[in-house]
């Protein structure tokens, strides 16, 4: 059964009226009809079975047969402050993070990103992102929407990350503490903030200055890991490690 977020305000005394493009992909590449059902998500916890009355170009109208409460969202909250990659790389992480169960995003400028400033992230590219996130949040049946935040500079990341939850970064110049070792020694820790670099890595003047904002670094083994996989990766393993991956 096909699933779709909408606002709560779409839904009022199990009454649906949805409009915008949403209808057009109902309607017109979906080819559903009235009568048709279809699972809506009001990004506040619940999913509504609903049923189509009646579909034009401009609007749905529908009626909600069941609701409930859904118990997808992981309780470990991740927020990952992802390093900028090039291409479509990091349209990938946002799909895939989603699609795990990660709670918020946050574009990072660091030393070695190929982007060059953070004008580069363009209205439209934001635009693309919050889609990616949305679609990937129907695919994963996830009850909330993850957060997509404000790109920003690696220092202010840092800063950000400091008032709050435990703190990761993932460097392959780390030999001795291992994620499994990170996580156990704060084991009430459910606020995890997961820093990934580009792909060239973060500079040890990064490193050093997480360190000063008491981001521990971790190693995530022997083998040297793409930016892309070692996003998926890590925030997987912890996931795990705490409980959320069944």
């Amino acid at each position: 059964m096909h699933r779709f977020f909408v606002s709560p305000q779409a839904i009022r005394d199990n009454r649906v009226v949805m409009r915008g493009t949403v209808v057009h992909q109902i309607r017109d590449v979906l080819r559903m009809k009235p009568g048709d059902e279809f699972v809506l998500l009001d990004n506040s916890g619940y999913a509504h079975r609903a049923e189509i009355v009646t579909i034009d170009r401009d609007a749905l109208r529908g009626r909600v047969i069941e609701k409930w409460k859904l118990e997808t969202e992981p309780t470990t909250r991740i927020t990952l402050y992802q390093g900028l990659l090039k291409g479509q790389k990091f349209d990938w992480v946002l799909q895939k993070g989603t699609e795990i169960g990660i709670a918020a995003f946050v574009p990072v400028l660091a030393a070695r990103c190929i982007v060059g400033s953070l004008e580069d992230v363009s209205a439209t590219r934001l635009e693309r992102w919050q889609k990616i996130v949305v679609e990937a949040a129907e695919i994963a049946g996830r009850a909330a929407l993850p957060h997509i935040g404000t790109a920003t500079l690696f220092a202010h990341a840092c800063e950000y990350a400091a008032r709050g939850g435990l703190s990761l970064i993932p460097y392959e110049g780390e030999r001795s503490r291992g994620l499994r070792d990170a996580l156990q020694d704060a084991p009430k820790s459910k606020e995890i903030n997961l820093f990934i670099g580009p792909e060239g890595g973060f500079a040890d003047e990064e490193i050093a200055l997480a360190r000063e904002h008491n981001i521990v670094p971790v190693t995530l083994g022997p083998r040297v890991l793409r930016a892309e996989t070692a996003a998926l990766a890590a925030a997987s393993a912890i996931l795990y490690e705490l409980g959320d991956l069944g």
